[in-house]
Order: C-alpha cells, then sequence, then structure tokens
C-alpha cells in the first residue's frame, strides 16, 4: 500500500488551522503543525497524531525547514499586516520544495481595489501562488465566520444583547459557516487534488439569517431572550480595545470596520448560501444554533449568575469609557500602501461578474 502524502498545516493552532489538523489525521494522513509556540492547542495537535513544528511563519528558513519532506500544504495566513509578507514566504518555500498541491484560505470579498489592505493582499497572494510552477492550487474563500459573531457571546449571556454593527432591520444577511465546516471543504481539497485543482470554493452556513435572527439562535442557545442592538463602528473598536482576551491589534480592528461596512452593503448575501460543505466536505453544514450549543458547552462561565452579570456590567462600562480608535488615524501611522479610488466588493465589475452568477469553478447553487 502506498504511503499517503504528508501535509503542511500553516496556522495550525487557529480558527482552522486546527480542525484541518484534526480532520486530515482522522483520513490516516501523516501532518506537519506549523505553530508560534507550545500550548494547550499544540499538546492537543500532538496527541492527536500531528508532529509539531514550532517556528517563525515570516521566517523563510524556518518555512523551507517545515516543508522538507512534504508534498502538500494549507496556507492559512495569520490575520495581520504583513499577511502579504508571510505569502510571499509560503509561495518562495512552496516552490522550492515543489509541492504538488496547496490548498489556500482566501475572502470571498476578495478584489483588486478593495478598501482594505487585508483584502487587496489576499488578492495579491491568490495571483503570486498560481504563478506557473508544476503545483496545483485549490482557493478556499469563505465569508464572515459563524465564530465572528461569538466575540461578544459574554455580552449575550449575561445582559442579552447581541451587539455588532451589521445595520438595522432585518435585510443584512449572511450564511456563517462554522470553523469545521471550513475545514472539512480545505481537507477535501488537500486528500483529492486531481478532483479539485484549480477550483474556487465558498464554504457557508444552510440559510441566510438576519442580525435579529442570530440574536435568536443566540437566546435558544443559552436559555434566555437575547436581542439584536446595531452599534457604531466607534462603539466596535472601543470594545475591541477594551475587552479581554483581545487578539486583535489596531491595525485589525481597522479592518474589521471595513468588513463590517461590506456586511451592510449585503456582500456576504451575494449567491448564499452554497452546497460546497455538502458537496466538496462531505457534510451537512452546522447550523448557526448548534455552533453556539457547542461553545456554551465548554464554557461554564457562560452560565447565568449573579456574579457573572457584575463582570458583564463592569465590562460594558469599561467599554464605554474606553476611548474610540481613529481608524484613518491607524492606517495612516502603519504607512499603509493607499489606493486613490478604492471600491468595495460589488462596486468592482470583475467581483460581480465571478461571484454574483453561478461558475464553472465553484459550487454555487443555493441550498434546496
Amino acid at each position: 500500500m502506498a504511503l499517503k502524502p504528508k501535509i503542511l498545516v500553516t496556522s495550525a493552532a487557529g480558527k482552522t488551522g486546527l480542525p484541518v489538523v484534526l480532520q486530515l489525521l482522522e483520513r490516516g494522513f501523516p501532518v506537519r503543525a506549523f505553530v508560534r509556540r507550545r500550548d494547550k492547542r499544540s499538546e492537543l495537535l500532538e496527541r492527536a497524531g500531528a508532529e509539531i513544528f514550532i517556528g517563525n511563519q515570516y521566517a523563510l528558513a524556518d518555512m523551507r525547514k517545515a516543508m522538507e519532506s512534504v508534498q502538500r500544504a494549507y496556507q492559512c495566513a495569520p490575520t495581520a499586516p504583513n499577511g502579504l509578507h508571510f505569502n510571499a514566504i509560503f509561495t518562495v518555500a512552496a516552490n522550492e520544495a515543489r509541492l504538488e498541491h496547496v490548498v489556500t484560505l482566501g475572502q470571498w470579498l476578495t478584489s483588486v481595489d478593495h478598501p482594505s489592505l487585508f483584502t487587496r493582499e489576499v488578492y495579491l497572494s491568490d495571483a503570486l501562488i498560481r504563478l506557473p510552477s508544476g503545483m496545483s492550487v485549490t482557493s478556499v474563500n469563505p465569508g464572515w465566520f459563524a465564530d465572528n459573531y461569538l466575540m461578544v457571546i459574554d455580552m449575550a449571556a449575561h445582559l442579552g444583547l447581541f451587539t455588532m454593527p451589521l445595520g438595522p432591520g432585518d435585510e443584512r444577511k449572511n450564511a456563517p459557516p462554522s470553523n469545521e465546516d471550513i475545514a472539512s471543504v480545505a481537507v477535501a481539497a488537500l486528500v483529492d487534488p486531481e478532483t479539485h485543482a484549480g477550483k474556487n470554493y465558498r464554504p457557508t452556513g444552510p440559510e441566510l439569517l438576519s442580525p435579529k435572527e442570530i440574536a435568536e439562535a443566540m437566546g435558544r442557545a443559552l436559555g434566555r431572550r437575547v436581542r439584536y442592538m446595531d452599534i457604531s463602528e466607534k462603539m466596535m473598536t472601543k470594545a475591541l480595545r477594551a475587552l479581554p482576551p483581545s487578539n486583535y491589534s489596531e491595525a485589525a480592528v481597522s479592518q474589521l470596520a471595513i468588513y463590517a461596512e461590506e456586511y451592510r452593503r449585503g456582500s456576504f448575501a451575494v449567491n448564499a448560501p452554497t452546497q460546497d460543505v455538502h458537496r466538496v466536505g462531505g457534510r451537512v453544514p452546522e447550523e448557526f444554533e448548534s455552533i453556539v450549543r457547542r461553545l456554551v458547552a465548554t464554557r461554564p462561565e457562560l452560565q447565568a449568575s449573579r456574579a457573572a452579570s457584575v463582570r458583564t456590567l463592569v465590562g460594558f462600562l469599561k467599554i464605554v469609557l474606553t476611548p474610540a480608535l481613529d481608524l484613518e488615524r491607524v492606517q495612516s501611522a502603519r504607512d499603509y500602501v493607499r489606493i486613490a479610488n478604492p471600491r468595495f466588493s460589488q462596486q468592482t465589475p470583475d467581483w460581480v461578474a465571478t461571484h454574483a452568477g453561478q461558475s464553472a469553478q465553484s459550487t454555487t447553487a443555493k441550498v434546496a
């Protein structure tokens, strides 16, 4: 019996990297998990059977070592203002190692003149990885993750409020995918390159939900009434700066504000939901309420208590007192590359042409 190819997973302790590693191991593939440090997540991966590689993903020397004796890889750039640097490092090392196949985690929004630097970098990274080299590529381009809503789960649990700047009313919708469902599509492409080479997939959840419906699903999972409250971008930046644990730099917060604007413009509802999780990942897309219930089961501190309510209220007051982030200052201070006439996704003809209609490269038929 032929040995299965070894697969490198970058950002292996992250939202999609971790389930990609676990699902590959379940299928019997040897996996090298690239992580920054040893912690509970890397220990979990090691117990599951992964080979742990500790290094700096922005260092070409480390990436070269990580790709030794590897045939395929999952390219997942960290959420950082230097994502293009990571992807350039990855692309150079992958070509030197003569990998046979790479699966990249991209973005549904990616377009050439997008206001977000992060998104323009994804566009360039997609072009770089596809330069002629004999290596095949599959792209997985999710939109707004289900996990994004869970940033405010504590406030929902203890104050009954789901607060995000997603716009008023019920018309702004999204079909949020779970991390595991996104991973299932990436894993399918890593396991079977011949079928998926050159394809672009967009995993989504099973149905479009409004912010009000997201709040109601949270409430059912938490066993209490939860109400959606539309907040300003300023309030969002205050919350992300005020409440631990926060993994968001000022740069990342500035980009999230742009994505919230895309949400209000309806870009995440375009051509959703898809059947990619079912047809490619081989599983039924998980409903949002189920995703919340899984989280609640692992976090006993979300159970109702007077002490928890007081802590959450104190946290809310801290948000109010925290200065808002000057988004324009952040982008200017970091010397971001700025373009004269940025355009949101639906203002870009090429994006509309490749995203709004049926495509031979993507299974975007709506779920029955």
